[in-house]
């Protein structure tokens, strides 16, 4: 299959490009440091990853035709929500990258001569909010009215603008990634390893997490079937703070005993801190379950 991903170099990206140049796909990476676009017919004459370059701007010139017979698009550009301090600055910063890309993305399916028939789109699980408890929460569950959960809402509406286009969205809301090399298990592990791990805050707070190659196996799914909607990317399995921090206590042979308060962390990292150390929510992925 020819697959475009954008956001193709980062954390997640980087591990499905590969993934799918593996079992044989053309994937085109598009990113901001790639080559130039070449004309149409040549974008697709060798097998394996290329990196082409994109502005996600309604200016689609010089790489719309990438998008232009291709199989299927996987959108998973977007600027980190947790490399810094939420100020209204980087607030907008953060919306502005998810929903200007996407909505190029789309513009780009939209004037194709033959788009593809499937767009898979990033979301996240803050869809559903950051102070959920106990609750189980699933696709059906509704969106919360807070930062993350209004702007995946958002995100979410301006892809399925693709269906317009005849193109099949799915939209992959997605968990806690762990991978021991990168991520949030690459910047936790070294603090446990210097006897400081612990739970944040009460450790109540539940984590819906999934390993890196989970999430490269369902995407993967999705993109050979035409199941449109939402799905949840995480474990079937969420469980708290306090339960993940022993865990990865007892797998790195340290102690999880020491709490950072709640206090400590929202002097850091104000508003951040909330929603995505202290808050949480117990997500399931009852669709790909079913």
């Amino acid at each position: 299959m020819r697959i475009v991903i954008t956001g193709g170099t980062g954390f997640l990206g980087q591990a499905l490009s590969a993934s799918l140049a593996a079992r044989g796909d053309q994937v085109a990476v598009l990113s901001r440091s790639g080559e130039p676009a070449p004309p149409a017919g040549r974008i697709w004459d060798e097998p394996g990853i290329r990196t082409w370059r994109w502005t996600a701007t309604p200016d689609l010139e010089g790489w719309r035709q990438i998008v232009d017979g291709a199989g299927a698009v996987v959108n998973l550009a977007g600027e980190s929500i947790a490399s810094g301090r939420w100020t209204a600055v980087r607030k907008a910063r953060i919306e502005r990258s998810r929903l200007d890309a996407t909505a190029a993305v789309v513009a780009a399916i939209r004037t194709s001569a033959a788009p593809p028939s499937r767009l898979i789109s990033g979301s996240a699980v803050g869809y559903y909010g950051s102070h959920r408890g106990a609750d189980l929460l699933t696709e059906a569950s509704p969106a919360a009215d807070e930062f993350l959960g209004s702007l995946a809402r958002r995100w979410e509406e301006v892809a399925t603008e693709a269906q317009l286009a005849g193109c099949a969205v799915s939209l992959v809301r997605t968990g806690i990634v762990l991978d021991p090399r990168e991520g949030v298990l690459a910047s936790l592990s070294p603090v446990f390893k210097l006897f400081a791990g612990g739970p944040a805050g009460s450790g109540a707070q539940y984590m819906s997490w999934i390993h890196r190659d989970d999430w490269v196996a369902l995407v993967t799914w999705l993109l050979d079937r035409r199941d449109e909607g939402p799905f949840n990317a995480t474990a079937p399995n969420p469980v708290t703070n306090a339960e993940f921090s022993r865990a990865l206590g007892r797998v790195l042979g340290r102690p999880s005993w020491l709490p950072t308060p709640g206090f400590v962390l929202r002097a850091m990292l104000g508003e951040m801190a909330d929603a995505l150390l202290l808050g949480g929510q117990r997500v399931l992925p009852a669709r790909a379950m079913a």
